[in-house]
């Protein structure tokens, strides 16, 4: 198949979860035999990344319009490039997925967790959010949902059925420390959060619960956001020598980062399955989580839950032994390998596409 993947920022990832999701899927489908094309917004330095076609057009970089000036621009893009299916990623996105499918072939949306709740957007994005989860029910030719959770609430507010594929993910521990010694921290000796630094995600409730808790271990906040300034500005207003804010890491510094802390903390609020979540699972991680439906049908039993206690609940698990927090990794990872593959979720995707491709 040709096929097209829009409405991320692009590949190499260096952004976020669909960001991630769209390097492990194309590449992964390229290595099948597939011919894909990754829509970028920022200028990559060459045409082709691990077999993946990128192709780049330009945005408008404003928070409320980034998006859906990019993918606009893109899908215009797509109608003189002959691809067999579009996959787009966003709910956003959903009114750009309907003049491909009426004139060149199928398109599919993954759209994602509930946007409109995210604190970040005003009124009118709400809206427009809102207004694409109903227009994700007609304008594509299939949904992806990425959570139970999220399949069962567009079957139940809107009459959709939609196909549930969640995000994939890597299974065991890197070997690297050199990130750890960059930022001064030892192995198994620090807790963990990384997100998206945006109030919905917690940084900062997760910063002030830390500074409770009576441990030597230090807290290391990784992320960063664009227009996020302000927020950003109050996690990082603290006194407190344990707590370490790096920025956004990717890549392998990530990795390593995630395959040796003691605790790693999800406090995001919205969304439906998180990459750094099932990441982290996946590298042996104890993981504490801020409870909401989509979290916890990813953590199961594997993972420990939150609500208004996390400093208590932070003092407890950096109380137990290194072999107590062990056990707890083997439990998510053994989840993570027999829930979240890649190869899993790449098999899922290929017959999706293929099926619309075959009945176009």
């Amino acid at each position: 198949m040709r096929i097209g993947l829009l409405g991320t920022r692009g590949i190499p990832a260096n952004y976020g979860g669909f960001e991630t999701f769209a390097e492990e899927l194309s590449t992964r489908l390229v290595e099948r035999g597939h011919e894909v094309t990754v829509y970028c917004r920022q200028k990559p330095e060459c045409s082709l990344y691990r077999g993946v076609h990128l192709r780049y057009l330009p945005t408008l970089r404003h928070k409320y319009f980034d998006t859906v000036v990019h993918t606009g621009l893109s899908t215009a893009d797509t109608l003189f490039r002959h691809f067999d299916v579009l996959l787009y990623c966003n709910a956003a996105n959903a009114i750009f997925t309907l003049l491909p499918r009426l004139l060149t072939g199928p398109t599919a949306l993954n759209v994602d967790g509930l946007e409109r709740h995210r604190k970040k957007w005003n009124a009118l994005a709400k809206s427009w959010y809102l207004l694409s989860e109903w227009l994700a029910t007609w304008c594509c030719s299939a949904v992806i949902t990425d959570a139970a959770k999220i399949r069962e609430y567009y079957l139940e507010r809107y009459g959709k059925n939609s196909t549930f594929i969640p995000y994939g993910a890597d299974i065991g521990k890197v070997a690297g420390t050199e990130t750890l010694q960059q930022l001064g921290v030892q192995v198994g000796k620090y807790v963990l959060y990384v997100s998206r630094m945006e109030p919905e995600n917690n940084a900062l409730l997760v910063r002030q619960a830390f500074e409770k808790v009576a441990t030597d271990q230090k807290l290391v906040l990784v992320g960063d956001a664009p227009y996020a300034a302000e927020y950003i500005r109050q996690v990082r207003d603290t006194c407190d020598s344990r707590v370490l804010i790096p920025g956004a890491i990717y890549g392998e510094g990530y990795r390593q980062l995630q395959s040796n802390c003691s605790v790693y903390v999800q406090a995001t609020e919205v969304g439906g399955t998180h990459p750094a979540l099932i990441e982290a699972m996946g590298r042996g991680a104890m993981v504490l989580y801020l409870k909401t439906p989509e979290t916890a049908e990813v953590a199961g039993e594997a993972a420990v839950p939150f609500t208004d206690d996390l400093t208590a609940k932070l003092q407890w698990a950096l109380n137990l032994s290194e072999g107590e927090r062990a056990e707890w990794g083997q439990k998510a990872t053994r989840r993570i390998q027999s829930l979240y593959s890649w190869d899993v979720v790449t098999d899922s995707y290929e017959g999706l596409l293929q099926g619309l491709v075959k009945g176009r």
